[in-house]
Order: C-alpha cells, then structure tokens, then sequence
C-alpha cells in the first residue's frame, strides 16, 4: 500500500464490491455534510442537477480515464477514452496517479485546478455548472479502495449527492456517504476548465499555479491567453503581472513584456519584476534602463526580498553587468 499523497490508485470495483462499503458508509453521519445541510453558505442553491454532463461508463479499474473525459467534455475539450487511457491508465496497478491526471488534462488543452478540500467548494462548483471530479476511498483508511467519480448535482434537502460513477450514471448517494469516502482519500478534488475561464471558488494564487503549469505543459503561445485573462481577474496582484510578462519574455515580445513588468515593478517594487525587466530592457537594447531596473532589484532583495538575491546576481552575469 502506499502513500496517498503519493500514490493515489483506484482500483477495479465492480458493483458488488462496491454496494457494502457504501451501505457501511450511509449509517454514518458526517458533521460537515449535516452542517452544510442546515446553514448552507448565502447564495448556494439548495440543489443543482448536471446530470445532463456525458457519461463514460468504466470498468475494470478504468474510472480514471472516465472521469476524467467527462469533465473534459463539459469543459469542451472532449477526448476519446482511449487516449486518456494511455496517458493514465497503469496496468500493473490497474489504477491511475492523482499527478497523471492533472498532467493529462493539460495535455488535453484544459486548465487543472486542485479544489479546496471542502463540501462547500465542491457544491459551489456544481452549483455554478462545473462537475467536479473526485478520488473516493469506498473502504477503510487502513484497506483502502480508491475510486474515481464525477459529481454532477446534489440535493441539500433531501441530503443527497448525485455522481456519475462506474457503470451508473446520475446515480444518487447520500450526502454523509460522498463526506466520508471523499475525506477518507485526502479530499482531492479535480476542476478543468477552458483557458480563460476559472472555477468559481479559485483564488489567485491557485489560478496562476493552474496556469503555469499548463504554459509547462503546452508551451507559452498557448497559455497566454490564461495570463490575460488572470490579469483580467486580478489587475492589482503581482504574481499575475509577472506570470504574463514572463511568458511574453519566453514568446521574445520584449517591448510588451517591458510594459507588463514596468508596471508591476513600479506598482510592488518587487525584485522579481524588476529583475525580469531588466532583461526584457536588455534584449530591446536599452541596456541602460536594464542596469537601473537590476540595481532595483538588487536593493528591493537587500532590504525586503532576500530570496531573490542569488537570481538577481545570476541576471547581473548573464546581462554582464
């Protein structure tokens, strides 16, 4: 057995198997879930229905590639179920990684974000149109039973989760019972978008990890429009200003990455922008502006930042300065 963090397998659970541990499971009453239940958060509808997401019916440990292509189809990046199954599937352990899923939903051409490991951001998500896909232990911490499943709707009043699941599509669960077998594996919950759209419950810190990640994975022509879009967002937050002026540095734009780091130099006074600024300074041959804005970033870590000292001094070698 391993880690979860780790390793995060599912395995093959055919109905039968799975049936007890839910019928286990249901007797037990969750404190979130009957929280949730009676003070639900202003604004969250006391229902939602996206039963109408497509289904992909799995067997034989393949829940992972089947969740994971049905939210990339209400995302509007469907792929076949034999491509995903390649890139996640893992015969000798007839299961699929938590990392390979993300990685693979990228590759597809959607964004990846980790859902904050609460009911209420899993409703809100659903609430707001976007199924969320869930790893599910449907055993016991010390046995367990992972499981991949797409939630697409929920019933506050008649305390139920509907998932898309198996072989069972829309199928309905007790709240309680998506509470402990989801906390039971971690809470890891996975939420695609389209680059230029984001979940309802991100924050800016996870939409610039989601992006960065994605611009690793298809390269910086593709994620700009992500970085323009987060900038949109969140116009007075650095590390948006600074994501979007480094991935015009990497596409060679350097009087637009000038401009997008001037501003979010002048604006925080970080070493960090103003350390890239003076290469796109450089590489537009204004090498005079470029040692002012490194001189900048120098004193900014001396004084503020020391975490930026040692690049500062390898972008002081690098330019020559």
């Amino acid at each position: 057995m391993y880690p979860l963090k780790r390793r995060a397998w599912l395995g093959a659970l055919g109905a039968a198997a799975v049936a007890p541990a839910l019928t286990a499971c249901a007797a037990l009453d969750s404190p979130m879930a009957a929280a949730l239940r009676r003070h639900p958060p202003a604004g969250l509808p006391r229902r939602a229905d996206l039963s109408s997401v497509p289904f992909v019916s799995s067997d034989d440990g393949l829940c992972g590639p089947a969740a994971l292509a049905m939210v990339l189809a209400a995302a509007g990046a469907p792929a076949p179920m034999a491509t995903l199954t390649e890139a996640v599937y893992l015969p000798g352990r007839d299961g699929a990684l938590q990392a390979e899923m993300l990685a693979a939903a990228r590759r597809q051409g959607a964004l990846a974000f980790l859902l904050a490991p609460t009911l209420t951001a899993a409703l809100t998500e659903v609430a707001a149109g976007t199924p969320v896909l869930v790893l599910l232990n449907l055993a016991l911490p010390w046995w367990p039973r992972w499981h991949y499943a797409v939630l697409v709707g929920y019933d506050l009043d008649r305390d139920l989760a509907v998932l898309h699941t198996g072989t069972r599509r829309a199928d309905a669960w007790p709240l309680d019972t998506l509470a402990h077998t989801w906390f039971r594996a971690g809470a890891w919950g996975l939420v695609v978008q389209p680059p230029g759209r984001w979940p309802a419950t991100v924050d800016e810190a996870s939409a610039v990890t989601a992006v960065a990640a994605f611009e690793h994975t298809q390269g910086p022509a593709a994620a700009e429009a992500a970085w323009r879009a987060a900038r949109l967002r969140w116009p007075e937050a650095l590390a948006s200003a600074v994501g979007l002026g480094n991935n015009l540095l990497a596409q060679a734009r350097w009087d637009e990455a000038a401009q997008v780091l001037a501003a979010a130099a002048q604006r925080h006074d970080s070493a960090a922008a103003w350390n890239n600024l003076a290469v796109a300074e450089a590489r537009r041959g204004r090498q005079d502006a470029a040692r002012t804005s490194l001189d900048r970033a120098e004193r900014r870590a001396r004084a503020a930042e020391p975490q930026w000292a040692a690049t500062v001094a390898a972008t002081r070698r690098e330019l020559g300065f």
